[in-house]
């Protein structure tokens, strides 16, 4: 039996977790928010800026899913998404093409604690995975969302499922260079 969309967003953002956790373990307050140069993120601000777009995105799909339940959207994948959709993912998907900057709103302050990002950090994927469960049976094409990079820009559920998920990816792989230059 195939495995359903949902379930392998599921199985996207536990990975998604773990990584994270291991991406952490060990490092103290300096470590946590070292950066390479004044211009470069530090972990702590790449993990912030997540949080921040992930409270936005959880909200909007939240919003999203009551929208569809009301209206009756339902449907059963496989689905095939629109060009536009599919296009923001790809860029989205690491390795970065071309480096975008993040939206005033969502720039992260630095030198937060390691016990206050992580938390909240993990706390928003339970919530994506809690929306995950929420959108079983809806029409994951034609629930539309609205995107944090523009008013004006919905997509379909799916497609903001996958485009976090690659968007978490990009932001961890971040992350993860900056780990591997870490002073000793």
């Amino acid at each position: 039996m195939a495995v359903s969309e949902l379930e392998l967003y599921r199985r996207q953002f536990e990975q998604i977790q773990q990584q994270a956790n291991e991406l952490t373990a060990g490092l103290n307050e300096a470590r946590f928010n070292w950066r390479l140069s004044p211009q470069d993120w530090s972990i702590e601000e790449c993990l912030a800026h997540l949080t921040m777009v992930g409270q936005w995105e959880v909200r909007a799909i939240d919003q999203a899913i009551d929208h569809g339940k009301e209206r009756g959207i339902t449907g059963q994948g496989p689905f095939e998404y629109g060009a536009i959709d599919r296009f923001i993912v790809h860029q989205t998907e690491p390795p970065v093409r071309s480096p975008l900057p993040a939206g005033r709103h969502f720039v992260p302050l630095h030198g937060q604690p390691v016990t206050a990002v992580m938390p909240t950090f993990l706390h928003v994927q339970s919530q994506i995975l809690l929306q995950l469960s929420r959108a079983e049976g809806l029409d994951l094409r034609r629930v539309k969302v609205a995107t944090p990079i523009s008013r004006f820009l919905k997509m379909s559920l799916g497609m903001m499922f996958a485009q976090i998920a690659a968007h978490e990816r990009r932001h961890l792989e971040q992350a993860r260079r900056v780990r591997e230059k870490l002073p000793l």
